[in-house]
C-alpha cells in the first residue's frame, strides 16, 4: 500500500477490500470481528454490504476522532521513532513501516480531525457486540455508546475493567467468554 494512505482508507477497505476477501474465502455471509480501525471497517462493511454480514464483534472501534485518540497516537509516533515500538510491531507486521505509518500518519493528519462515520450506523442491521477496555488510551466509552445508539439492530456494550486498547491481549478470557455468549444468542 503506497503512503500516504488516503484519509478515507477505512471506507475504501470496507467498500472494496473486505468483499473481495469474503469472495476469495467463498463466504456469502460472515461474522466480522474487528479491532480498532478494523472494527470501524467492519461497521462500514456491514453498512455498505448488508447482505454480507451476519453479526459484528468489535473491539475498541472508532466512529469519530477524539482528543484522547490524537494525543495517544502522537505518543505512539514518538515511541515508534525513538523507543522500542517499531521492533515490537515488526514481530507481527511483514512491512512494519507501511503498517504503522499508514495508520499513524492518517490519524495525525489535520484533515482527519473531522473524520466521522456515525452516518453509516443506521445502515448496520446485524447484531453487534462492542468490547471496550475501561482504560483505553485511544478512545472513550463515547465511541461504543454512539455505536449502540446508532445501529439499527441489537447492540451489547461490554466495558472491561483493567483493560486498555487491546481486549484480546489484555483480557482474552473475558473476550472469549463474551463472544461465546453473544454468538450463542445468534443461533436462538
Amino acid at each position: 500500500t503506497p503512503l500516504p494512505r488516503p484519509l478515507d482508507y477505512m471506507e475504501r477497505e470496507a467498500r472494496d477490500f473486505v468483499p473481495r476477501v469474503l469472495d476469495a474465502l467463498g463466504l456469502e455471509r460472515a461474522i466480522l470481528f474487528g479491532h480498532s480501525d478494523g472494527g470501524s471497517i467492519a461497521l462500514l462493511t456491514a453498512a455498505a454490504h448488508p447482505s454480507r454480514g451476519e453479526a459484528l464483534v468489535l473491539e475498541a472501534p472508532h466512529v469519530f476522532v477524539e482528543d484522547i485518540s490524537v494525543k495517544s497516537i502522537a505518543a505512539a509516533r514518538t515511541g515508534y521513532e525513538s523507543g522500542d515500538l517499531r521492533s515490537r510491531l515488526s514481530r507481527v507486521h511483514a512491512n512494519v513501516d507501511i503498517a504503522f505509518r499508514g495508520w499513524n500518519d492518517a490519524w495525525l493528519d489535520p484533515g482527519f480531525r473531522s473524520w466521522n462515520i456515525e452516518w453509516c450506523l443506521k445502515d448496520v442491521r446485524v447484531p453487534v457486540l462492542l468490547l471496550k477496555g475501561e482504560d483505553d488510551p485511544y478512545g472513550t466509552r463515547a465511541q461504543v455508546d454512539a455505536i449502540a445508539r446508532g445501529v439499527s439492530a441489537a447492540a451489547t456494550v461490554c466495558m472491561i475493567p483493567r483493560c486498555g486498547h487491546a481486549p484480546h491481549r489484555d483480557a482474552p478470557d473475558e473476550v472469549i467468554a463474551r463472544t461465546k455468549e453473544f454468538l450463542a444468542t445468534l443461533s436462538r
